[in-house]
């Protein structure tokens, strides 16, 4: 009953773009803790921190799945052919078309991504590192995996796929869990994004159990055109934002596109290493005071909603993440939650803020040829399982999700 109190508490807050409610604060006891009762504890430890890592891996055979060029259109072959072996049949794909003479569009709008910046993204105080995507083959040592990257991409049309829990009650409302599944830099992008696309995919996996039942809906999608300028999320709201809540066929209690209730990005789960030293460098260890981020927007339309939505990662992060804390920043920028941001409450989480400390060198390895699955050890890993558990303890509140 308590559980149930705090979803509806979540749902309402943000569907209302309210207050946070003071039954935020009255979090379960973490996972371990749990008492047999929490079926959010349950779907939480259908996680895995080997299964995680296995779905990284598989993205990295595609190389940086660069967009506009054949291995990133087999890796969407392949995650479409993985989602539907968790058990998510509703599978689909948005077909849209990318120029690279487009112009772009401001943030926030439906109509095209934000040029570089636009939205703020916090004053950096610190150290900071040399950042930019590497465009040079011969930086890339593995001849095997310089080869797959050979291909150059060219514009066209292009897909992403995603796939929808259904609710059961409400069917009418939906959040959205998303991660962007394509790269560049000559490497593998197991970070960027393989990190965020494999926790998506997990969180399908787990949502799409067929003991598992959620009172309203959730859709699982993997962007593409992350890299040119959100260009895949912006498609998305441009198609589909209008068709929000329509019934179809009228009477059937089908709905193409739910209304949404949030959206939730995923993007950089596994590097948390620290400031850069004095001289560029940063630890190759991770660092004591590693965290899940979780991002919004303070300039947002939806701004009030969000950090409601935020909040609620936070405090099942508190309830259900085993290793790792969360820390929230108003600062979200240049992410697939961006052009979503001034029409429903929409969040990120990553390894950094994005705006100050990935874009000051936290990360080496962005839009490097080292973001290579073997570049990260095991603490990195499960610094993304932890972000995992993060959304899908929040997700599994908000949805009314139970195992049966």
């Amino acid at each position: 009953m308590r559980i149930g109190l705090i979803a509806a508490g979540f749902a309402c807050a943000l569907g209302t773009a309210g207050s946070l409610p003071a039954a935020l604060a009255q979090t379960p006891q973490s996972s371990a803790g749990s008492p047999p009762s929490d079926p959010v504890a349950t779907l939480v430890g259908r996680l895995d921190l080997e299964r995680y890592k296995a779905t990284i891996k598989g993205l990295t055979q595609f190389g940086d799945r660069r967009q506009g060029t054949d291995r990133n259109r087999a890796a969407i072959d392949w995650i479409e052919a993985r989602l539907k072996s968790y058990g998510c049949s509703n599978t689909e794909r948005l077909h849209y078309t990318y120029s690279p003479d487009e112009k772009p569009q401001p943030s926030g709008t439906p109509n095209g991504p934000g040029p570089e910046g636009a939205v703020g993204g916090g004053h950096y105080r610190g150290n900071r590192a040399p950042t930019g995507v590497n465009t040079d083959p011969l930086r890339q040592p593995d001849e095997k995996l310089r080869a797959l990257n050979t291909q150059p991409s060219v514009p066209g049309p292009r897909e992403e796929v995603y796939c929808t829990k259904v609710g059961t009650t409400h069917p009418e409302g939906m959040y959205i869990v998303g991660g962007h599944m394509d790269g560049h830099g000559w490497g593998e992008a197991a970070n960027d994004d393989g990190s965020g696309a494999a926790l998506v995919m997990e969180l399908a996996r787990v949502f799409s159990s067929p003991d598992v039942k959620t009172e309203r809906s959730i859709r699982f999608i993997l962007w593409n055109n992350e890299e040119t300028g959100l260009n895949g999320s912006y498609a998305y709201v441009a198609q589909r934002a209008k068709l929000q809540g329509i019934e179809s066929p009228r009477g059937s209690k089908q709905y193409p596109e739910p209304r949404w209730l949030g959206m939730i990005q995923h993007d950089m789960m596994l590097f948390d290493h620290g400031m850069p030293h004095a001289d560029g460098t940063v630890s190759k260890d991770q660092r004591p005071e590693a965290d899940v981020n979780i991002e919004f927007q303070s300039q947002a339309k939806q701004a009030e909603g969000a950090q409601t939505l935020a909040w609620a990662l936070y405090f099942a992060n508190d309830a259900y993440a085993t290793d790792y804390p969360a820390a929230i920043g108003p600062h979200m920028t240049n992410t697939d939650s961006t052009p979503f941001m001034d029409l429903v409450p929409a969040i990120s989480v990553r390894e950094n803020e994005r705006g100050t400390q990935i874009g000051a060198g936290w990360d080496p390895h962005w839009h490097q040829p080292t973001d290579l699955y073997a570049t990260f050890s095991d603490a990195d890993f499960r610094l993304g399982l932890n972000a995992a558990q993060t959304t899908l303890g929040a997700v599994a509140r908000l949805a009314g999700a139970r195992a049966e």
